[in-house]
């Protein structure tokens, strides 16, 4: 038998509840909330070893609403695992809200899933349990994390109420549409107040209007319930609409396109904290890059030319800018 519905709480009173809750790992020197460090993932199976994660940097801002993007292999996914806490990382450094997911042992990393982050599958029947109401499953959480049972009913329907699916309260999962069972399931992920909330695909199995519904309950949860928000995605519409996406190629963070207030975007490629960066695949091909490459320090930027060139303080080899010989620029602060 369900319990009577509470008059939920309304959006401002959820709002100053997640800003006003302890944070864990309290004691973690001001910085980012998630900070990956030359993290490395490597799989063995029948004997192959496979390098998911070849010394990945990301770190991502409290508050921070950010996407990743890269194509199927590059390791999206088993990073989402590690910062998840579902998975342990080879090497490297992985922290997130002061936890540190390398040294972390059974009770910290069962109360870290419970209460330091959220998780939204995209297969919609992995997040919900099919014989509970919606408000019965994002309450269940709760339980775990032993909130006091008569608060759970109303913070359950405020949640729901929240992100927009407060009238599915009552209904089981298999009533529920696509969309309503994934804006359910962000508010199951928030439930107990995480510092971060990780969505793998949550639009992935979903037509344009009900990913764009789905989209727009992270964006709440992000805004309004003070949660930082990491999402895995292919669709171009949910990435263009953050003002972060980080790009991962081959196990590495390789670009980040950062957006303004009007969205209008800017690329970069990423320097890691020992120097290195990745090129973008098509200037490598463009210009025949191979193996090694020549710098050449100008005022304003760095020349990258192709092993054999040779840069003059006038351009390339050929007196123009070098792009006919395998000359890239990539303008940079002036330094």
């Amino acid at each position: 038998m369900t319990e009577p519905r509470t008059p939920p709480p309304d959006l401002a009173e959820l709002e100053r509840a997640a800003r006003a809750a302890p944070a864990d790992g309290a004691d973690e020197a001001a910085g980012p909330v998630v900070d990956c460090d030359n993290l490395v993932r490597i799989f063995h199976t029948e004997g192959v070893e496979v390098q998911a994660l070849q010394g990945l940097d990301l770190a991502v801002a409290d508050g921070e609403m950010t996407a990743l993007v890269g194509a199927s292999g590059s390791g999206k996914s088993t990073l989402l695992g590690i910062l998840s806490g579902l998975d342990v990382p080879t090497a490297g450094r992985a922290r997130v809200a002061g936890h540190d997911l390398l040294a972390m042992g059974r009770r910290e990393r069962l109360a870290y899933r419970r209460r330091t982050v959220g998780f939204v599958w995209q297969q919609t029947a992995r997040n919900l349990l099919p014989y509970l109401t919606a408000q019965e499953n994002v309450a269940l959480p709760m339980a775990y994390a032993r909130v006091p049972r008569r608060e759970r009913p109303a913070r359950a329907a405020g949640l729901l109420d929240a992100l927009g699916v407060g009238d599915c309260a009552h209904r089981r999962p298999a009533e529920l549409s696509g969309g309503e069972q994934q804006r359910v399931a962000v508010a199951v992920a928030a439930a107990n107040r995480p510092r971060v909330l990780l969505a793998d695909e949550p639009t992935g199995e979903l037509d344009t209007a009900s990913g764009e519904q789905v989209f727009a309950a992270l964006r709440r949860a992000n805004e309004e319930l003070a949660t930082t928000v990491l999402v895995v995605t292919h669709d171009p519409l949910v990435s263009r609409q953050v003002r972060r996406t980080v790009q991962i190629r081959d196990g590495r963070t390789a670009a980040e396109t950062l957006r303004d207030e009007e969205l209008t975007a800017a690329e970069y490629a990423v320097l890691d904290r020992v120097g290195r960066l990745q090129l973008p695949r098509e200037y490598v091909e463009r210009y025949g890059l191979r193996r090694r490459v020549r710098l050449s320090a100008e005022r304003d930027h760095v020349g990258v030319w192709r092993a054999g060139g040779e840069p003059d303080r006038h351009g390339g080899e050929d007196g123009e800018d070098g792009r006919e010989h395998g000359g890239e620029h990539h303008e940079g602060e002036d330094s």
